[in-house]
Order: structure tokens, then C-alpha cells, then sequence
């Protein structure tokens, strides 16, 4: 299908998120120099639209003000419209998420960032609604309001642009920290305790993410200073995320989180990188408890990623939607009344009782699987049971309409999920899985490669926007990973590689760390330094 006559340019995208809106009636253009230049010639200050194709929120403001003529008409009277894929582009969303937090404002997607011409942040927010409600103003008035201070109040706008500018320059610490100590390191883990819900795991209140990486830092730290109580922490949540409904059941792999503090109503996308780093947590605590809940979730969740996020050529695609036929959860949830249908009476009482199935629901009259409350598995043949009728279930799921799927490879994602992959074959002593993460790593190393550099993303047979350091150190940590399983020295030899790209090109001699991404960068023609006449790069 060919782009809009009118002014809409992303037909030509490659970006699955960016082809959801190639039909809008709003003039959007992909992030670039074109658009950059027409906001410079006309004077029109840009609305800036950042989101991600599995995101919820993101659909929502699409369908309510994205898709309506009237909204779209005032949008592209005052404004420059720039449309961004916030997983394509990371450099450009990292900027202005920044300048988001700068305001005062809470992080999110999508985000709605207004800039001058010059690309330079002046105010923002994240969703509105078309009409007024939770609170907040309707877009179009958050339009209209926007556009006259921009016309009758230009020095307002001038001022927050140049205090925002000022705050989003990275900045070197005056002295630099001492290394932390055994001792200190050991202290903070037992700090970190007070924070976690002692009864359901993770860190107390809701939404609940799994922050895999807080839980790691306590793992190893139990681990490491022979404290029992980051360990139990630790145990205690991974079994209610892997019992709870942010686990899907029947098709394996974990939501990206919990809107409750139980761990029971996910929110329903499935994102690469979280079940990277939960599958190599999991890995981590079988190796050492062998917990047969662990093996079983890591098998199913590593069976999800080969059955269905596996792409052509053999990358790992970055996720799986929220929504399908435009309602969140559709696709995963169930009645009683389906589940007799499919199991018979007396399966679907057991299946029932065990997965707190109810005629009323835990979800907005639907139910979401779970077994919170039967932690526990049961005796081998009641398992093997329930394996059957999951099986079943699983089938009459395949026939709905299935969520939306984004099939772009992340450089930074693959190298997680390789790494995880590789650590999982190892310890499984499953040499499938080993040769499925060393595909995903030839695919990344061979088709995101220019002139021996990264690239960050990759769909429709085209690699694009530049890499980040991100890109970098999560390969480079999926090449040790392969090194250590494999043995092989060229694993090696390409992480020397990589390291010596980082630090030639990314290093901040000015600051002491890297930056995110590198001095000069032209994937697709606009300079990062220069794109939003900031320092681009913020160091990590």
C-alpha cells in the first residue's frame, strides 16, 4: 500500500510501530532530517509522539485522537508531527524522556513531548485523552494551548528550553566514588530487604515489575556473604511471578508486569528482554535449589521464545502485543463455561480449583490463570494431568485472534536473550538451545554489521538506526556467554572487537563513562549531536 497523498510518510517504514499509523489522517513524518528541516523552515514548533508497538496506552491515544479527522486537522495546522519508535530509536526517546523527568513529570508511553523548531524540548506529558477525564486536559485543548504560548509567549518557551538544555548536559561527578566494599556491599543488601513484600514478593506496592536485576544484586549477595534473608526474598518472589498471572500458562513467557501487588493481572504485552533476564535469574537459582517449578518455567518460557519469537534468519523478534481485536488481555483470558467446554466437567473442576477459575472472574468478568493460590505443585500424575489440559486449552487458544507481533530484532535485546539462552543450555545441558542462541548471534554479527560496526535494529530485510553502548555491552556479555558454554576462541576475539569499537567511539574522556551513543553516528542521515541542538550522547 502506498504512503498517504496528503502528508502522512511512513508507508515506506520498516517499523511495525510506525506502520500502525501510516494510515492516520495525521501528517506524521519518521524522525529525521527532512522533518527536522521542515520545522526549521516553517517556524512550527514539533509535536514529538514516542511509543512502542506492544504498548497498551499507545493504541488507546491512537484510536481516540491519532485516527480522528477533527484532532488530526488541528495537529497538522499547528504542528510539525514526528512519530518515533521508541525500541527503534532509543537515542532519540532517551533525550526527551529525560527532558520529560526534567519537568517533573512521571516517565511513560506514549510520550508527548513538545519541542521548538529548532528540536529543542520545551513541555510534554504522556497520554492524553481526547476529552477531559483522569484528570487531565483534552488533547486538543493541550494542542491549542500549546500552539498560542508558542506564538504570544515565545520567550517562555525560549526560557524553558534553555533550562532544560542546561539540566539534560551530563555532568562529571566531582570526586570519583570509592569502589564499594564486601562490607558495604553486604549492608546493602540487607537494606534492600525492607523493600520487598514479604508476603508476595518483589518490591511492596503495585504495579509490580520484576526487576530482575534488583533481584540478582540480592541473589549474589545472599549468595556471596551467607545471608539467608536476600535468598528467601529472592525464592519467594520468583515463585509468585512464575505461579501468578503475569506467567502465561498455557503458552509460556512472562508479561512485562502486574497492575496488582499480587502478581495476578498482568499487563499483558510480552516484551524480549524481561524474559531474558528472567529466564537467566531462574537459571541462576536452579543451579543452586533445583527447583522443579524453575526448570518448568524456564523449558516453557524458552519454548514460547523458539515457537513463536524466533524470525526468519534466526533473531529474536522484540515483542508480542497487549491487545487483540483492541481489548487488552482478549486473547488470554477465559470463562468457566469455555474451560467445560473444552476439558469436560471433571477436568475442569481440577483445572478450575488449582488455576482459580470462577463462573465470575478475576479480571473484569474473565479470569486469568494462575495458581497463587496452590504454590505448591501437586504429585507427579496430577501434574501430567494438568499438562493435558493445558495442552487442550492451548489449542482452543490458537484459533482466536492473536495479538499483534512485532518482528524487528534489537540488537541490545538479542544480546540479553543470548546470553540467557546460552547460561539455560548450560545447565540443562540442552545443546538445542545452544545452537538456536548461536544463530540468533551469527544473525546479529552478520546482518546488523556496517563497516564493522553495530547497528541497532533490523526488519524487512533492512538494518538501521545507529547503535547504542547498549547494543554493545549486551553483545559483547552474549559473546562471553558463548565463550564460556562453547569454548570456542573466536567468541572471544569478537568481544575484543566490540570493546575496542566502545571505547574508541563511545568513551567520554570528559566524564568518566560512556556515552549512550557514539561521537558520530549517521544511520539515517542526522547527526544525534546535532539532531535536538543537545549534547546527545549523556553518559552512563
Amino acid at each position: 500500500m502506498q504512503e498517504r497523498v496528503d502528508g502522512n510518510r511512513l508507508g515506506r517504514e520498516t517499523s511495525p510501530y510506525l506502520l500502525q499509523h501510516k494510515d492516520n489522517p495525521v501528517h506524521w513524518r519518521p524522525w529525521g532530517e527532512e522533518a527536522l528541516a521542515e520545522a526549521r523552515d516553517t517556524g512550527k514548533p514539533i509535536l514529538l509522539s514516542v511509543g512502542y508497538a506492544a504498548c497498551h496506552w499507545c493504541h488507546v491515544m491512537a484510536h481516540e485522537s491519532f485516527e480522528d479527522e477533527a484532532t488530526a486537522a488541528v495537529m497538522n495546522d499547528l504542528f510539525v508531527n514526528i512519530k518515533v519508535d521508541r525500541e527503534e530509536r532509543p537515542d532519540v526517546d532517551a533525550i526527551y524522556m529525560g527532558a520529560l523527568h526534567e519537568l517533573g513529570e512521571q516517565g511513560g508511553w506514549p510520550l508527548t513531548m513538545f519541542l521548538t523548531s529548532d528540536a529543542e524540548p520545551f513541555w510534554g506529558g504522556t497520554y492524553f485523552p481526547k476529552d477531559a477525564r483522569y484528570g487531565r486536559p483534552s488533547f486538543v485543548r493541550v494542542l491549542n494551548e500549546v500552539a498560542r504560548v508558542c506564538r504570544e509567549e515565545p520567550e517562555k518557551v525560549r526560557q524553558n528550553a534553555v533550562v532544560l538544555k542546561e539540566r539534560l548536559k551530563p555532568t562529571r561527578p566531582s570526586a570519583a566514588p570509592e569502589p564499594p566494599t564486601d562490607a558495604t556491599l553486604a549492608d546493602l543488601a540487607r537494606r534492600l530487604i525492607q523493600a520487598v513484600d514479604q508476603v508476595n514478593g518483589g518490591i511492596r506496592g503495585a504495579p509490580k515489575f520484576p526487576q530482575a536485576q534488583f533481584l540478582g544484586f540480592l541473589w549474589r549477595a545472599g549468595l556471596r556473604y551467607g545471608l539467608p534473608n536476600p535468598l528467601e526474598a529472592v525464592e519467594l518472589t520468583l515463585t509468585h511471578i512464575a505461579q501468578g498471572g503475569i506467567y502465561d500458562h498455557l503458552g509460556g513467557g512472562f508479561s512485562r508486569y502486574s497492575v496488582d501487588e499480587r502478581w495476578l493481572v498482568p499487563h499483558f504485552e510480552k516484551m524480549l528482554y524481561d524474559n531474558a533476564l528472567l529466564v537467566e535469574l531462574m537459571t541462576e537459582a536452579w543451579r543452586e535449589r533445583k527447583s522443579p517449578l524453575y526448570a518448568m518455567r524456564i523449558a516453557e518460557t524458552v519454548g514460547w521464545l523458539l515457537r513463536e519469537m524466533v524470525v526468519n534468519g534466526g533473531g529474536f523478534a522484540a515483542s508480542l502485543d497487549a491487545d487483540s481485536e483492541g481489548e487488552e488481555g482478549k486473547f488470554y483470558v477465559w470463562s468457566l463455561a469455555e474451560i467445560e467446554e473444552v476439558l469436560g466437567h471433571d477436568d475442569a473442576r481440577l483445572f478450575a480449583e488449582i488455576y482459580g477459575v470462577t463462573a465470575e472472574g478475576n479480571f473484569e468478568g474473565h479470569n486469568i490463570l494462575n495458581r497463587l493460590n496452590a504454590l505448591e505443585l501437586r504429585d507427579p500424575e496430577t501434574e501430567r494431568r494438568l499438562a493435558d489440559m493445558r495442552e487442550k486449552l492451548f489449542q482452543r487458544r490458537a484459533s482466536r485472534v492473536r495479538p499483534g507481533f512485532d518482528d524487528k530484532v534489537l540488537a541490545d535485546w538479542n544480546g540479553l536473550m543470548i546470553s540467557s539462552l546460552a547460561q539455560a543450555a548450560d545447565a540443562f545441558m540442552r545443546a538445542d538451545w545452544l545452537e538456536t542462541a548461536e544463530r540468533a548471534f551469527n544473525f546479529v554479527s552478520t546482518r546488523m554489521n556496517r563497516d564493522e560496526r553495530l547497528l541497532h535494529a533490523y526488519r524487512a530485510g533492512e538494518a538501521k538506526a545507529p547503535a547504542t553502548s547498549n547494543d554493545y555491552a549486551n553483545m559483547i556479555r552474549a559473546t562471553l556467554a558463548l565463550a564460556l558454554v562453547t569454548g570456542k576462541p573466536d567468541y572471544v576475539d569478537r568481544a575484543r572487537e566490540w570493546v575496542y569499537v566502545l571505547d574508541r567511539h563511545y568513551w567520554a574522556d570528559d566524564l568518566g563513562g560512556y556515552y549512550f551513543v557514539a561521537e558520530r553516528e549517521c544511520g539515517d542521515g542526522v547527526e544525534p549531536r546535532r539532531a535536538p541542538s543537545l549534547d546527545w550522547r549523556g553518559a552512563l
